[in-house]
């Protein structure tokens, strides 16, 4: 059988999933497990990476079962993941040396005070494009090297490996052979020069961080590692690697400078392509790679929200306000109109471009007739807001936004679309592919095993399932969303 499939990692915040893509980008079958979520402390989250490995290799097996291939079948395999997400590991053993350190945690933000108080913030800000946030892996790093035992003295020798979760998956899957990150995951680490696309050694010796701990910095499309023969019965070649959202950007096909994707999941990651030109923001906005190919890298303006789908979920799990988070809509849809209730749903901070790593959640507005339906509306209110503030970010910073795509799990939420819209101001492009960070890492694998010859030919597989136009006159959704700025200036912690 002609090597015509590839295999998707996708190792996401609340699950890990498999997806087996066809020569023409369509899914053919998938498998899924949820990740248990670790808060040892108010503000931490961490994952087992052993969790981690152990449903990646059964997602994939369960996928390619599923779809009745066998390993020969599939062309390559493309990894997607968490962003920032840190893990630190033994070299001779494999095994971590601490959990991994999610990208919500907001454990360093003390570190990142320290720094920034120190200066550090404008050189840090114009080598890596980011800003000096808990959220980035530089410091979670740096955590475990100075809180668990033996860690730094080791790290110093060589002993130790540092990296984001695809680089510790590449590791897990090569047996141990390949140590290497692509260059959107080390673009968010506060380590890497993104104008060089290396790895800076004033940067690491700041954070106390050596470079030997580091993986070698790849192209997100080459031939990266090839998989143990147990893993999936003989060895499949990995061939593509990038973060979620800058796989997502290439799943929407936002290859071209201008577009601009929206991803709502956990959190929400909205992604606008700047070509070959690293734009500094004005708007606290972050400059990243979106990815890189042959040596090549295309920038883009990158706005992120902390919490879009985890307020659903805490609707659900912490009010049990809802049984299933599909039920929220229905709900919101019985508000009263006009309600007033804002929701800030700042549980691990608030991201763009506010970076308030000290903020917390809160519901405003209240008054006695205040019900579950307002608070539900509220917190799908919170989506559109947020969003709304990474583009008029943009906005500032020169960029002319003509449409949204949208993808991610929220998207399927017609009636919250048309909020989007209404309360951006611009038209809502949603995808007949919604798990476009999937099929994002699938086009990177394939662009490598030339199942697709071009970006270009990428680009024609995009297919629009349903566009929502602003249907709320200006002064309303203004209106509207001046009161959350309101709302948002109560939780700020400065």
């Amino acid at each position: 059988m002609a090597a015509r499939h590839i295999l998707a990692i996708d190792q996401g915040t609340t699950s890990t999933r498999a997806i087996v893509f066809d020569a023409s980008g369509r899914p053919v079958a998938s498998a899924q497990k949820e990740l248990p979520q670790i808060f040892p402390k108010s503000g931490w989250v961490e994952h087992d990476p052993e969790e981690i490995w152990r449903a990646t290799v059964e997602v994939c097996r369960g996928a390619v079962a599923k779809a009745k291939l066998e390993p020969s079948a599939l062309a390559g395999i493309g990894i997607t993941n968490q962003r920032e997400t840190t893990v630190v590991w033994d070299r001779a053993t494999g095994k971590p040396v601490h959990n991994a350190i999610v990208w919500q945690d907001r454990r360093t933000a003390d570190l990142c005070n320290d720094l920034r108080r120190a200066g550090h913030e404008p050189m840090v800000s114009q080598r890596t494009g980011l800003l000096l946030d808990p959220y980035f892996c530089g410091t979670k790093i740096a955590w475990i090297l100075m809180n668990v035992a033996g860690a730094q003295a080791a790290a110093e020798k060589g002993a130790l490996a540092a990296g984001t979760i695809e680089s510790f998956l590449l590791w897990r899957l090569s047996g141990g052979k390949v140590h290497a990150s692509d260059a959107t995951n080390a673009s968010r680490t506060l380590l890497l020069d993104i104008r060089k696309g290396a790895w800076d050694p004033e940067l690491a010796k700041l954070l106390g961080v050596p470079l030997a701990m580091l993986p070698r910095v790849v192209d997100c499309a080459g031939e990266l590692g090839v998989t143990t023969p147990d893993i999936l019965g003989a060895p499949v070649p990995v061939l593509g690697m990038a973060g979620d959202q800058h796989a997502a950007t290439l799943g929407q096909a936002c290859t071209k400078p201008g577009m601009v994707k929206a991803t709502y999941g956990t959190g929400c990651f909205a992604v606008l392509n700047t070509g070959s030109i690293a734009v500094h923001s004005n708007h606290r906005l972050l400059t990243t790679i979106a990815y890189q190919l042959a040596g090549r890298r295309t920038y883009a303006l990158e706005g992120s929200i902390f919490v879009a789908g985890a307020a659903v979920q805490w609707l659900r799990d912490g009010l049990k306000l809802i049984k299933h988070s599909s039920e929220v809509e229905a709900m919101a849809r019985t508000a009263r109109e006009g309600h007033g209730v804002y929701m800030v749903p700042a549980f691990v901070g608030l991201g763009a471009p506010y970076w308030d790593a000290e903020a917390r959640g809160a519901l405003l507005g209240l008054t006695r007739d205040t019900g579950p339906a307002e608070i539900a509306a509220a917190t799908l209110d919170s989506v559109c807001y947020q969003t709304r503030d990474l583009v008029e970010a943009m906005r500032g910073d020169g960029a002319q936004i003509d449409e949204i795509r949208v993808d991610g799990g929220m998207v399927v939420n017609d009636p919250l679309m048309q909020r989007l819209a209404d309360t951006v101001g611009t038209p809502v492009e949603r995808p007949k592919v919604i798990e476009t960070t999937a099929l994002g890492a699938a086009f990177l694998a394939g662009l490598q095993a030339g199942l697709w010859p071009s970006l270009d030919s990428l680009s024609a597989t995009w297919a629009l399932d349903r566009a929502f136009a602003p249907s709320e006159g200006a002064p309303s959704r203004d209106r509207r969303y001046r009161g959350w700025q309101d709302a948002v200036k109560r939780v700020r912690s400065t």
